[in-house]
């Protein structure tokens, strides 16, 4: 089986004492089920898994009541297994298909007898049909397609060679020139396989890339499908043409997207929920452009001009018309397939758990990514090319002195250097830019015996 970074979350959730339902949320085909099964099989006694799109009929548990007693009765009487108390996970897959659960699993976790873990794709889109949130009982974790680190330990790549990568990483020494090369090789696989799990498993088991391609095409299918299926009246046709226009729009000059190319007499605010339900349904990852690269990002984003790129890289490089992937495999981007590229790096980014951002003004110049990175904002370039040290955005801006906190990174084919303060690392090294985790505890208390002596003086 694959290792998948998820299997942790799941281990670190059942640890914690008094448990919410845990939302397993992602686009389609990413490995969700597939890696609840094995955690519910390994870590519990029993194991019941409800799926409501190949059984329509399991909504029929909370038809009738929300009370929790009806609830168990109904949930024992369909597994028809034991469940033993405290010992048993429930998996309620699909949850899409069945609105009510989300209301449901308050009753159920507060019943506390089970743990229980929801997945599901396209889950904001039938929003409307859940009659009340269950706040404070649903813990929602986003899950992706196999970042590059999971790519290379199903490659066979050892934990050891990841630490030694690791502590290069950390202590800014280059990496040596056989495992460079050797890495380098793997980014350009990870590059057209992406990280579809079973598209990592055909590409494991047999090298044919066009087996892979031809399985990458029949999800792009079963997305489209999807947005058939899921979407409401008019939007289908906007949300599928931007869909199939993220290729073409990533290969422009600027990567922006451009609302005229795909409607001539479109406005924003019209296209807005479109672009919103690929972002929710975990197929698209938007990239907003800020106004200033100061912390909170966030708070200078302009909605209007964004990137839009594909949820996997490997999709992406399905979905292009050309046969690229011969190219890519061969390392070579200077065939205009610096989007390819750019994709791979905000696809890894956003696993890492950061939210993008770009920066674009005539004064300065376009720069790729920056990201919020505890109270730092990190400036990321990429390039595609070997004159990878010039970089006229990047160096305008740490001229500005209100922005020389921040740290700047280029991404590129060379080694690890640091140089005029910039540190240069190779591609495959942006799978150790992660976000910083929010401490699990975090107490703060204000010691108000200040106050008690001043009232005693009043």
């Amino acid at each position: 089986m694959l290792y998948r970074k998820a299997y942790e979350k799941l281990k670190e959730w059942k640890q914690q004492t008094h448990r919410k339902a845990l939302c397993i949320v992602g686009a389609r085909q990413i490995g969700k089920t597939t890696i609840i099964r094995e955690f519910g099989r390994r870590e519990y006694q029993s194991f019941v898994e409800i799926n409501f799109a190949t059984d329509p009929k399991a909504s029929e548990i909370f038809a009738d009541s929300y009370v929790a007693e009806v609830l168990i009765t109904n949930l024992t009487a369909y597994a028809q297994q034991p469940m033993e108390p405290y010992k048993t996970l429930i998996l309620f897959d699909e949850v899409q298909e069945c609105p009510q659960v989300r209301t449901a699993i308050k009753f159920l976790v507060e019943d506390g007898r089970f743990d229980y873990v929801e997945s599901g794709s396209l889950l904001g889109q039938r929003y409307k049909e859940i009659l009340s949130y269950p706040v404070g009982f649903e813990e929602i974790y986003r899950m992706y397609p196999l970042d590059f680190e999971e790519f290379i330990l199903a490659n066979g790549v050892q934990d050891s060679t990841i630490q030694h990568l690791r502590e290069c990483f950390e202590r800014l020494t280059p990496v040596s020139n056989s495992v460079h090369e050797t890495m380098c090789r793997l980014f350009y696989s990870y590059m057209v396989v992406g990280g579809m799990p079973e598209a990592v498993r055909i590409y494991t088991e047999t090298h044919d890339i066009g087996q892979v391609v031809s399985y990458q095409r029949e999800i792009l299918e079963l997305y489209r499908l999807d947005i058939a299926k899921y979407a409401m009246g008019n939007d289908r046709i906007k949300i599928k043409a931007i869909f199939d226009s993220i290729p073409a729009q990533l290969n422009e000059k600027n990567r922006r997207f451009i609302l005229r190319d795909i409607a001539p007499n479109g406005r924003q605010n019209r296209y807005e929920n479109s672009f919103l339900w690929l972002s929710d349904a975990g197929v698209a990852l938007p990239c907003y452009n800020v106004a200033e690269p100061k912390q909170p990002l966030q708070l200078n984003e302009k909605h209007n001009l964004f990137k839009l790129f594909h949820c996997d890289t490997g999709l992406l490089c399905a979905a292009c018309m050309e046969n690229i992937q011969w190219e890519l495999l061969q390392g070579n981007m200077a065939i205009n397939l610096g989007s390819i590229l750019e994709n791979m790096m905000a696809q890894q980014l956003t696993a890492n758990g950061f939210s993008l951002n770009y920066f674009a003004t005539k004064k300065i110049g376009e720069l790729d990514f920056l990201v919020s990175k505890g109270m730092k904002v990190l400036q990321i370039e990429v390039k595609s090319g070997k004159d990878y040290k010039k970089h006229p955005a990047l160096t305008r801006m740490m001229a500005v002195e209100a922005w020389k906190g921040n740290s700047s990174y280029v991404l590129c084919k060379g080694n690890i250097e640091a140089e005029h303060g910039i540190i240069y690392l190779p591609w495959y090294q942006v799978m150790f830019l992660r976000q910083e985790k929010i401490p699990v505890n975090m107490k703060y208390e204000v010691d108000i015996s200040g106050l008690e002596k001043k009232e005693d003086d009043l």
